[in-house]
């Protein structure tokens, strides 16, 4: 199908960028503009030639501008078949001219929504006429091109340049992306009139696409990343410096920086496939990044650093002393990128704020035939509700360390088990079937970090440990203490829970018992 002209166009954008440029060239191209409000404004200031909608039609805007597009005149031109002659008939019969393009971008209303806007302002942003038009665009585009967003006016005027009008293939890859749009325009509008309820009957989940990633998690899957949302992460990063994140890349920058962000003091987090390797607390984050490193030093290459404060030039030099994929922060100082800088391929992340980890929301996973949703797991442990049940209390300092521990085994794959001592990490035990042998690689670990500081015995001698469920048999209890533990974070439950307390009783060492558990899978 040779490309059509454009002989007739409707512009109505909210987003102005972009606009002028694109409507002189259809006006040089003869096309012949139709705008309403602020569209039509920004054009005749620019010299170029408007007709009012209403004017076109006949009819004018009513009830404060909720219908000014809603008439045969308009959808009649964009939805008549110019191959089928009874559809050129009627709309000669009742004086109706053929649109050929339309280009409109809906009321912002997922930034009024983010804005914190009230209510009735929410309403007022919800478009009406503007969907209409572009469904009923891409629905014939056949003979009618859509525009959606600005980033689209490039390929449009490409195509006017080496064509004089538009392809079939651009209408389609519009149309396409028309529909794309409307359905993620009504799932925000669903989502916030479901906002009291955590799941509606229907779900809808949409995303923009950021990136499309070489690969996935191997290297025969194909991959993209999406972006959904405005929680400070991964996703509304800037990147200022490296190579492309991969898809395992994005997804262990996400974990670390949703694990340090659960801590108020400065901290560190080093993640690898997945799991922290290292966390530390600490009076500065070069202090941290040094016990968080300690904790698993050979696991660390080539893993991901998060901090929950601006990287300074001191950190930013001890991260660079080892090869690191990538470092995710809310800022940088300008020395901390001169020094990383050095690093080409490192990857630098600046999210400007920190997420909340208390802050509701909705995780969601594939599986055959569906999907799972669940609410994030943004429980938080108040250490007055912590119930001692062994002879011996903790220590305020060993319950510092085991708060510390639990809200780390929030972010360890379960089974998990943490070792801790001064607020920071000694050993890590993540993803094994039995917690038992969680508490054993935990405790291996601790020796393996404690051999390559040139320390004798363990690092987690000494330490508080944390087990994200509780302990099934009194074994993982005695595998921790054989490790050096003093005090036991868990949170209770089993049917052998007596039998546990009692080996703790035994021991000589205090558990606390939370009553939440944090499974993560």
């Amino acid at each position: 199908m040779a490309p059509l002209r454009i002989r007739r166009a409707l512009i109505s954008v909210s987003d102005k960028a972009g606009l002028v440029p694109l409507a002189a060239a259809l006006a040089a191209h003869g096309a012949e503009i139709l705008s309403t409000g602020g569209s039509a404004r920004v054009l005749r200031d620019a010299g170029i030639a408007v007709t009012e909608v209403a004017d076109h039609t006949g009819f004018p805007e009513i009830l404060d501008g909720r219908v000014k597009t809603l008439v045969p005149q308009i959808h009649g031109g964009i939805l008549g078949r110019r191959d089928l002659p009874e559809h050129l008939a009627q709309m000669e019969q009742h004086g109706i001219a053929p649109i050929d393009l339309v280009c409109v971008n809906l009321y912002p209303f997922e930034a009024t929504v983010a804005a914190g806007a009230a209510p009735a302002e929410c309403v007022e942003n919800i478009d009406i006429g503007g969907p209409a038009l572009i469904r009923a665009a891409a629905k014939n585009h056949g003979h009618v091109a859509v525009l959606t967003d600005p980033a689209q006016y490039d390929a449009l005027l490409a195509e006017l340049a080496a064509h004089g009008g538009t392809t079939e293939a651009l209408r389609l890859r519009l149309a396409g992306e028309a529909y794309a749009r409307t359905a993620a325009y009504d799932a925000a509008i669903a989502a916030w009139f479901a906002r009291d309820e955590l799941f509606s009957p229907r779900f809808t989940l949409s995303g923009t696409l950021r990136q499309t990633l070489r690969y996935g998690e191997n290297p025969h899957q194909q991959a993209a990343f999406y972006v959904h949302g405005t929680r400070p992460g991964v996703a509304t990063a800037a990147q200022v410096q490296g190579k492309a994140l991969s898809y395992n890349n994005l997804g262990d920058t996400d974990a670390a920086f949703e694990c340090v962000a659960e801590f108020d003091e400065p901290a560190v987090v080093i993640v690898k496939h997945a799991n922290p390797c290292g966390v530390a607390l600490a009076g500065t984050t070069a202090e941290a990044w040094d016990l968080a490193l300690r904790c698993d030093p050979v696991s660390a290459f080539g893993g991901i650093v998060a901090l929950n404060r601006r990287l300074d030039t001191e950190t930013a030099e001890r991260i660079a002393a080892i090869f690191t994929e990538a470092i995710i922060a809310p800022d940088a100082d300008a020395d901390a990128r001169a020094v990383l800088a050095r690093k080409k391929n490192l990857r630098l992340l600046l999210t400007g704020g920190l997420p909340d980890p208390a802050a509701p929301g909705i995780t969601v996973r594939s599986v055959s035939g569906g999907f799972l949703a669940q609410g994030r797991d943004a429980g938080r442990i108040d250490p007055a509700a912590l119930r001692v049940v062994t002879r011996r209390p903790p220590t305020p300092a060993e319950l510092a360390d085991l708060l510390f521990a639990f809200r780390v085994c929030k972010h360890v794959k379960s089974n998990a088990i943490v070792y801790a001592k001064g607020l920071a990490t000694v050993g890590i035990g993540a993803g094994q079937m039995s917690r038992v042998d969680s508490a054993r690689i935990a405790a291996w670990k601790g020796a393996e970090a404690a051999r390559a500081a040139g320390l004798g015995g363990s690092l987690t001698q000494g330490s508080v440990v944390a087990s994200d469920a509780f302990f099934p048999f009194a074994d993982g209890l005695e595998a921790a203490v054989a490790a050096g533990a003093t005090a036991v974070i868990q949170p209770g439950g089993s049917m052998r829970d007596h039998e546990v307390i009692a080996a703790a009783d035994a021991a000589g060492v205090a558990m606390v018992l939370t009553g939440m558990r944090h499974f993560r899978h």
